[in-house]
């Protein structure tokens, strides 16, 4: 009976081992596939989100001026049919 109990013992140290090993292996792979990913990434000509949002803003700014501009054109060619 002693010696059943130290088999399932020794058979559960080995399995927590194995367990472990394996979650170290998962989590340094993970690691591994994110910093490619970066590399990847990083090598793409991305923009960063305050770029982004800095382009968008001066896109809405020409915007409005143009708006602006053509209501003044539009205006002004009235004023000269008129």
């Amino acid at each position: 009976m002693q010696s059943e109990n130290r088999l399932f013992d020794d058979l559960a140290k080995f399995l927590n081992g194995a367990a472990g090993t394996v979650a170290g292996m998962g989590r340094e792979a993970q690691e591994g596939a994110r910093d490619r990913a970066r590399e990847w990434i990083g090598g793409l000509d991305f923009v960063s989100r305050e770029e982004f949002e800095v382009v968008k803003a001066m896109a809405v700014a020409a915007r409005d001026e143009a708006d602006a501009l053509r209501a003044r054109l539009d205006a002004l060619e009235a004023k000269q049919q008129g």
